[in-house]
C-alpha cells in the first residue's frame, strides 16, 4: 500500500491554513522554523495554538511580521531567495515551479511579460513563508499520491492592491483553471497561495479515495464563521485497492527530448515539473549529439493519461522544439508497506513480493527523512534502524 492524501477544500484553502493543518497531523513546528531559516529572509516570526472554528478544534499558524513589508518582490527576486538558500533541492526546485506558476498567471492577467511582473501580496514575507513553508510541509508529509476535493472559491468581493475585484480575484481564477472548483462559502475562501499550493500538488481530483485512514490535520483561517468552520482538512492514510498482480504489466509512456542550449542548473526545476505533471519517474542522461554538441536527454515515465501535462511540462520548462513518446510495458511486484517500531518512531518497509516471495524490502525515505528531521540525527541512521528492525521481525 502506498501514502495518500486528500486535500479536502470543501471550505476553501489558504497558505497558512495549510500549514496549520500541517502541524496538526504532526509536523513540528521547530523543524519547519529551522527549515524555514534557511531562507535568506527575516523580519517575522512563525507562532501556532489551538483555535476553534464554528466548534472545531484546529491549529492556526501565524506568521508574524516584526516590521511592515513594503517589498513588491518579483519572480527573479523569489527565484533568489530560494537559490540563496540552503534548502533541500526538491524544495527549491518544486516552490520555484509554483512562483513561476504564478508569475505567468500575473502575467496573464495584466497583459505583460513574466520578468516584469511584481507580486503585492503574495511577494509579502507572510505569503513567501506560506508557499515555501507549504511545500517544507507536504514534502515531509511524503504523500506518493495527493487527491483534493473541488475547492470553494467563495462568494462576494475582495480588495487587493489594484483595487476591489469579484471572487475569485483574477489571479486565482487563472490558478484554478481547470480543476473543480465551487462558490460557495461567504468571501474569499480561496487565497492565491492556498491555489498554488492545492493545484501544484494535486495529482486528482473527487471526493475522499479509499483509504485506511491514519491521520487528520485540520488547519485554521483567520476568520471565524458561524455555521461553516474556517478550515482546510488533510486526511492521511494507506491507499486501498487491488495490488499489481505478480507478472502482471501495465502501459506506460517514455518521453524524451534532447536539447544542447539549456543551462544545466534548471535541471531541478524541470524534474520537480515534470512529477508535478505526474511523471513516475524522471531522469537526465549527459550525450554527445550531432557536430560533437554536448546535451541533455531529458526522460520521463507517465501513465498515458498523464500525457498532455508532462508535454506541456517540457515545452514550459526547457528549450525543447518537440517531445517523443513511445509505449512501453512494465512487470511489477505487489507492494506493501510494513511499518516497523525504531527509536525513532514507527518507519514504513516498502515490500515488493511476486508469487507470495519477498524480493525486495527498503524503508520508506521520505518517513526516514522525516524522523530523522524530528530527531534532529541523520536520515541515514534511522535507514539502518529500520532495517535491523524489519529483519528482527523478518527472522522472528
Amino acid at each position: 500500500m502506498s501514502r495518500i492524501l486528500w486535500i479536502d477544500g470543501a471550505n476553501g484553502a489558504a497558505g497558512d491554513m495549510m500549514l496549520g493543518a500541517l502541524v496538526d497531523l504532526g509536523l513540528p513546528l521547530d523543524a519547519l522554523r529551522s527549515e524555514l531559516a534557511k531562507l535568506p529572509l527575516s523580519g517575522y516570526r512563525l507562532e501556532a495554538r489551538r483555535v476553534m472554528r464554528s466548534g472545531l478544534a484546529a491549529t492556526q499558524v501565524d506568521v508574524v511580521l516584526e516590521h511592515h513589508d513594503h517589498h513588491h518582490r518579483g519572480l527573479s527576486d523569489l527565484l533568489g531567495l530560494l537559490e540563496a538558500s540552503g534548502l533541500e533541492p526538491p524544495v527549491k526546485a518544486k516552490a520555484g515551479v509554483l512562483f513561476r506558476r504564478l508569475a505567468e498567471a500575473e502575467a496573464a492577467v495584466h497583459g505583460t511579460s513574466v520578468d516584469a511582473v511584481h507580486f503585492h501580496e503574495v511577494g509579502a514575507i507572510d505569503s513567501v513563508v506560506d508557499v515555501v513553508g507549504g511545500v517544507i510541509g507536504l514534502a515531509w508529509l511524503g504523500a506518493e499520491r495527493v487527491v483534493a476535493s473541488p475547492l470553494d472559491l467563495g462568494t462576494g468581493t475582495v480588495t487587493m492592491a489594484h483595487g476591489t475585484f469579484p471572487v475569485p480575484p483574477p489571479a486565482t481564477a487563472r490558478l484554478v483553471q481547470g480543476v473543480p472548483v465551487v462558490a460557495v462559502g461567504p468571501g474569499e475562501c480561496t487565497t492565491p497561495t492556498g491555489a498554488l499550493l492545492v493545484t501544484g500538488h494535486a495529482d486528482a481530483w473527487g471526493p475522499l479515495p479509499p483509504m485506511k485512514i491514519a491521520a487528520i490535520g485540520h488547519g485554521a483561517g483567520t476568520r471565524d464563521t458561524p455555521g461553516r468552520p474556517n478550515v482546510l482538512r488533510l486526511v492521511v492514510g494507506e491507499a486501498l485497492g487491488e495490488p499489481v498482480s505478480p507478472g502482471s504489466g501495465d502501459e506506460l509512456l517514455l518521453f524524451e527530448a534532447q536539447v544542447d542550449d539549456m543551462p544545466p542548473q534548471l535541471c531541478e526545476v524541470v524534474m520537480a515539473r515534470l512529477f508535478a505533471a505526474g511523471a513516475l519517474d524522471a531522469w537526465f542522461t549527459a550525450i554527445t549529439m550531432k557536430k560533437g554538441r554536448l546535451g541533455i536527454l531529458i526522460s520521463a515515465l507517465a501513465p498515458p493519461a498523464a500525457r498532455e501535462a508532462v508535454e506541456a511540462a517540457y515545452f514550459a520548462e526547457t528549450s525543447t522544439l518537440g517531445v517523443r513518446r513511445s509505449a512501453w510495458q512494465r512487470t511489477a511486484l505487489e507492494r506493501e508497506r510494513v511499518p516497523v517500531a525504531t527509536a525513532y518512531g514507527e518507519v514504513g518497509i516498502k515490500v515488493g513480493r511476486q508469487a507470495g516471495a519477498i524480493r525486495n524490502a527498503w524503508p520508506e525515505f521520505e518517513e526516514c527523512r522525516r524522523a530523522a528531521v524530528a530527531h534532529g540525527v541523520p536520515v541515514k541512521e534511522v535507514q539502518q534502524a529500520a532495517l535491523a528492525a524489519w529483519r528482527a521481525r523478518d527472522e522472528r
